[in-house]
């Protein structure tokens, strides 16, 4: 396979063709260049981006093809701050974060929904990677909102409240969705 062949796409203006379509680019330069950013600019992420990440989300393996994970995308600046409030250690950069795309896991479909939900927001990080933005992943499963009470109200509670999430999806993972801060 011709390792040049993003070559041949048409040129390109912050991540997208100049025909409007998403420039992709090469997978293992994607590999390479995702990182955890915790700082975005104010730029807001374009609704089309966001569904087209969440479609190559779709397309994540799941156990026995069990296709488990659901996922929500938040854009309301007052619902990220919200969001960013779901624990007190861990999740204030939603704060900052234009968008947030929230990975639930239908434990109806099967007992590995944690292990699908976990591959599912690999895929989001990628994609959004992929579409020269940035991300960091905010972890809600089994994590306490008072870090000093581990016992206490649970972040998963907080989001399902938050969001209005139907019973039988639960919340693995935020992951705060952005452009790089200059």
């Amino acid at each position: 396979m011709d390792g040049n062949i993003k070559n041949n796409l048409p040129s390109t203006k912050n991540g997208q063709n100049v025909d409007g379509t998403l420039q992709i680019m090469d997978f293992l330069e994607v590999i390479e260049k995702r990182r955890s950013v915790r700082k975005y600019s104010e730029k807001p992420v374009e609704k089309e981006i966001l569904d087209a990440i969440v479609k190559v989300a779709q397309t994540a393996p799941s156990s026995r093809n069990s296709k488990s994970s659901a996922f929500m995308i938040v854009e309301d600046r007052d619902t990220l701050d919200a969001l960013s409030q779901m624990r007190d250690y861990g999740s204030a950069l939603l704060k900052g974060a234009q968008a947030a795309i929230v990975v639930l896991g239908d434990e109806s479909k099967t007992d590995l929904w944690v292990d699908n939900c976990a591959i599912s927001a690999t895929f989001v990080q990628l994609a959004v990677t992929a579409m020269d933005l940035v991300s960091c992943w905010v972890h809600i499963n089994g994590r306490p909102c008072l870090k000093d009470v581990p016992e206490g109200e649970k972040a998963e509670d907080y989001v399902r409240n938050l969001l209005g999430i139907k019973d039988g999806l639960r919340p693995y993972c935020a992951i705060a969705i952005g452009y790089p801060e200059e």
